[in-house]
């Protein structure tokens, strides 16, 4: 099925809808006795417990298998800045994954407002009701600074799903890929220098799966560069050793891996030919990838996956936040890792016991996934 086709497909379904996501008793309410226990009198017992101690809500609340998701409308998928109310239907979409995938009940949260300091305000303020709070797709740099401060205000584990998500995915992919074509020492390039690139590098670096080299639309990143954001300079401080500079094409002459997180149709392949021998490519790009998958292979791809489903070594979040989230709330995390995302990279990697050039990672719908990362979580936190 193409793109257009899921696509009015997708408007039909949403228009009937409604939104995705209901609201369902637990027990039903039908006569006095059980309004008095879900109610008054009988609702004060509980709140005289938490009252007691805060860490009760766990308890005798939903808190402790309830998550917002929460957004400023600023980066949405591939569509950019399109505020807060159009952004709705993605949040209600993570909502309906969280549910789907691990039985957590998540709240949609868009927020009207651009200002860091307002954002974290009201994400603090509000924060006493959820077990965690997944940040979503908030425009780079601000998603730095925002996801920093909520993780210092907040009693609760703070994850933006872009950076850390995408970062867990694709290190998951880069282990199996370099299992299957046995590849050691590698110069990986990342054309991509926002929120998912950087975090990317990051875990890659911190997992030692390679040398990293960034590029952003202004060419390589270098310690220095005028055009370098707060934090590109400060990730040019752990990438790009040789100090090299030029275009994402200088970057990419003989590298091992490539990742894109970027925009479509900017990979040639001449730039794929370029490589090293049986490259890597993960163009995540979506609608359109960095380069069309066949056109990766015809230059000599040996490897190649995709942020899409209709081809084959999809690298999605999916595969990644509600087992992290499932972690982060039945062992009561406070703050995420770096060790926390390298084990369920690791975690992730190891659901799919004999990976192939076409099956790099489990499918979303492996029931594996979600208790696999989830058990990795616990075993870091409980070090």
């Amino acid at each position: 099925m193409d793109v257009n086709q899921v696509s009015k497909i997708a408007l039909s379904k949403h228009k009937q809808w409604k939104g995705k996501l209901d609201v369902q008793l637990k027990e039903p309410i039908t006569n006095r006795k059980e309004l008095s226990i879900a109610y008054t009198p009988g609702v004060a017992a509980p709140c005289m417990e938490i009252a007691k101690d805060e860490q009760n809500a766990y308890e005798y609340t939903g808190k402790g298998n309830t998550v917002a998701v929460i957004t400023d409308g600023s980066a949405v998928l591939g569509l950019g800045d399109i505020g807060p109310q159009a952004a709705m239907p993605v949040m209600e979409g993570k909502c309906a994954l969280f549910k789907q995938f691990a039985n957590i009940d998540a709240v949609p949260i868009c927020i009207d407002s651009k200002d860091t300091k307002e954002i974290v305000n009201i994400v603090t303020a509000i924060s006493k009701s959820f077990g965690g709070i997944n940040l979503e797709d908030i425009s780079a740099p601000r998603c730095f600074e925002i996801e920093k401060l909520l993780s210092e205000s907040c009693d609760i584990p703070v994850f933006h799903d872009d950076q850390h998500g995408t970062a867990i995915v694709t290190c998951a992919a880069l282990i199996n890929a370099k299992k299957v074509l046995g590849k050691k020492e590698c110069k990986i390039v990342i054309s991509g220098a926002g929120s998912a690139g950087i975090a990317i590098a990051r875990l890659i670096i911190h997992m030692k799966l390679g040398n990293v080299i960034i590029c952003d639309k202004f060419g390589i990143i270098y310690r220095g560069c005028e055009s370098n954001n707060n934090a590109q300079e400060e990730i040019a401080q752990i990438t790009n050793q040789d100090d090299i500079r030029g275009s994402l094409a200088d970057a990419l002459v003989g590298a091992d891996v490539l990742i894109g997180v970027s925009r479509g149709g900017i990979v040639s392949k001449d730039m794929i030919r370029s490589m090293a021998d049986d490259p890597i490519v993960f163009v995540m790009s979506n609608p359109e990838p960095e380069i069309m998958p066949d056109l990766a292979k015809e230059a000599g791809a040996a490897i190649v996956g995709t942020g899409r489903s209709d081809f084959p070594n999809q690298i999605n979040n999916v595969m990644a936040f509600p087992g992290i989230f499932r972690g982060l709330l039945d062992h009561r995390v406070k703050q995420v890792t770096l060790d926390m995302k390298m084990a369920s990279a690791i975690a992730l990697s190891e659901v799919i016991e004999n990976p192939d050039r076409d099956h790099i990672l489990p499918d979303p719908f492996d029931r594996n996934v979600v208790p696999a990362i989830a058990e990795a979580i616990g075993k870091v936190k409980n070090l």
